[in-house]
């Protein structure tokens, strides 16, 4: 599979040499030898990603982040929650594709689990579009968040979106009411509650799940109030400085540790997480694991003090 980014160029003449010697229809005596060269290309890749990935700028991990292959919601599902019971609908208006959310069991533990899903294909990606949840998706998200409540069930949510869905559809539903209430909500809940984000976290189609007590991002995911490119057309408008935005906005996982928005990073293997989705979820998993069981015995308005007392810092920080 060829998943070659811009800024990944000098590895793609070893890639080009490896998929000429599978296809080269060596006898046995020379298969060998073949297998052997493989390796080597191999290991010359990842040395070269290794020392790319080392030296990303923010544009660079926006790519990453938005790469088409890295797992998204419906992957870590299927590994950490085999049990996932989907419930749908916002009990006004319909179900939203957009945001999927269930119950199951998280290391022996009964949890509530919500995320946005993206779509692997463009068949998927329509259905779920893109990732961009309308106002019945928050409302369901905020549904199953008090459902959760009432059955003192943990919370986790994974982030990635480009933001709520603009559509005039959504903001006659009241797209801007719907995602500050699932704030408050989330806010206010009495349960434990952590937030990851795996991919993109774009602008309050991201904030409106991801109030938690902790907040999780993967190496080279990206969380922002506004797209780069939306940026760039606000401030010169012109897309053409999306680069030089991305910069300037403080995006990536290290910006925002620095800055105490998020309160871990999670490694992605070498390359970004499009090139070994399993073990991107295992590392995941571990970090989950790791930072709920830290809140899981915290009284439930302690769990409220801290939250809101997170997130107020946080506002006065950027004041």
């Amino acid at each position: 599979m060829r998943n070659i980014l811009d800024f990944e160029k000098s590895i793609s003449d070893l890639q080009d040499k490896i998929t000429k010697l599978r296809e080269s229809g060596s006898d046995k005596s020379s298969l060998i030898e073949v297998n052997h060269e493989i390796e080597q290309i191999k290991t010359r890749i990842d040395k070269k990603l290794s020392e790319i990935y080392k030296k990303l700028t923010p544009w660079h991990k926006l790519q990453v982040a938005r790469h088409f292959n890295r797992p998204h919601f419906i992957d870590y599902i299927k590994e950490l929650i085999p049990d996932f019971e989907p419930l749908s609908g916002d009990r006004l208006f319909k179900e939203d594709p957009a945001l999927i959310g269930g119950i199951g069991t998280f290391n022996n533990k009964s949890v509530m689990i919500l995320g946005h899903e993206k779509g692997n294909d463009t068949e998927s990606r329509i259905q779920h579009n893109f990732g961009m949840p309308n106002p019945e998706g928050y409302r369901k998200a905020i549904r199953l968040m008090k459902l959760a409540e009432k059955f003192s069930l943990p919370l986790i949510t994974l982030v990635d979106t480009p933001g709520a869905y603009p559509g005039v559809g959504a903001e006659q539903r009241g797209q801007s009411e719907a995602i500050a209430q699932c704030i408050e909500v989330s806010l206010s809940l009495k349960i434990p509650s952590l937030s990851v984000i795996i991919g993109e976290g774009g602008s309050g189609g991201a904030i409106a799940i991801a109030t938690t007590n902790k907040i999780l991002m993967l190496e080279h995911a990206v969380y922002s109030v506004i797209s780069p490119e939306g940026c760039a057309s606000i401030l010169w408008k012109d897309t053409k400085y999306a680069e030089e935005a991305a910069s300037a906005m403080k995006i990536t996982a290290q910006d925002l540790k620095e800055l105490q928005i998020i309160d871990e990073i999670i490694p992605e293997p070498t390359g970004g997480a499009h090139r070994n989705r399993q073990q991107t979820i295992k590392n995941a998993s571990e970090a989950i694991k790791k930072n709920l069981n830290q809140i899981l015995n915290i009284d439930s308005k302690e769990l409220v003090r801290l939250r809101r007392e997170k997130f107020l810092m946080t506002t006065n920080k950027s004041l």
